[in-house]
């Protein structure tokens, strides 16, 4: 049982998994409805930025402050990797088979690994390296296909859900490289970034007029409290970050898989194969064994 202490970034952790494994839903609603996956993402977090301007006045006052305690180089990066992470999820869970995609996600651990170690100067312990492991055994028994060769993404949403899952990775290691920012101005980052990345996107697909206008009241309510939704969830899931220890907080996050399962079992229609569930086994271990990589440090 959490303590007093410890009950409210359980729950957050708990709600924000709870959110991510069934947001894919509302898009597809969205798209069903005419709405493009990237119009609805720009949408959505612009409307989830406007709200987190207005709800938290800290945010405007941290990004005007100049040198370091301001937003450097560091935070542009944060910026871009947290935009693609929200992007490419979006994309893969509307394209392509909702676990799986998670799936290829969650090796952001092996990702983390990397990156922590070319931007951080950090080195492996015995658990990193079986992390690495059991992440690579469980991507190559999901992918393997004989008679395809090399286990690779089997189609564009899986190397869309890869590539999320390795802007995920980036994302964390540098809002730890930028630890004088607040969770307030990561928390912005995440939405900027979707904003930012998304607009381009939109601009070469063409006829945004037309898609905007096509947009009918009962989507502009969907897209305003999937902007509120993710507004709250994002600020909740950097609290969380920063409150509980990384082992507790990634065994809390990964109910997002089981959430993920049911809800596309019942609401999609999908089902894994054995092999997929060999190879979730060995990447949820990898994601557990992860936080021992920040607790033997200590």
């Amino acid at each position: 049982m959490p303590s007093k202490q410890n009950l409210l970034p359980v729950t957050g952790a708990l709600s924000g998994a709870l959110v991510w494994g069934l947001i894919w839903y509302p898009y597809r609603v969205l798209q069903d409805a005419g709405v493009s996956g990237v119009l609805a993402t720009l949408l959505a977090y612009l409307l989830a930025m406007l709200c987190g301007m207005f709800m938290l006045p800290r945010i405007r006052r941290e990004w005007r402050m100049p040198g370091r305690k301001g937003m450097g180089w560091w935070t542009v990066v944060l910026v871009l990797s947290a935009g693609w992470l929200n992007i490419g999820y979006v994309l893969a869970v509307l394209h392509g088979e909702v676990v799986r995609v998670l799936l290829l996600f969650f090796l952001a651990p092996l990702w983390t690994i990397l990156f922590s170690y070319w931007l951080l100067g950090e080195r492996l312990n015995r658990y990193g390296y079986l992390v690495i492991a059991l992440s690579v055994s469980g991507a190559f028994i999901m992918l393997w296909e004989p008679q395809l060769g090399l286990p690779l993404p089997n189609n564009l949403a899986e190397w869309l859900g890869l590539s999320a899952g390795m802007a995920f990775a980036l994302s964390n290691v540098v809002s730890r490289r930028a630890a004088h920012l607040s969770v307030e101005a990561k928390s912005c980052s995440v939405w900027l970034g979707s904003v930012l990345l998304a607009a381009p996107l939109l601009l070469w697909q063409g006829n945004l007029p037309d898609q905007l206008l096509a947009i009918d009241a009962q989507a502009w309510l969907l897209l305003a409290l999937l902007g509120v939704v993710l507004c709250a969830t994002t600020y909740v899931v950097h609290y969380v970050i920063a409150i509980l220890p990384a082992n507790r907080a990634i065994m809390l996050f990964l109910f997002e898989l089981v959430v993920a399962a049911v809800a596309s079992y019942f609401l999609a229609d999908e089902a894994m194969q054995l092999r997929d569930w060999l190879g979730a086994l060995l990447i949820v271990s990898a994601s557990l064994l992860s936080g021992k990589l920040h607790a033997e440090s200590k």
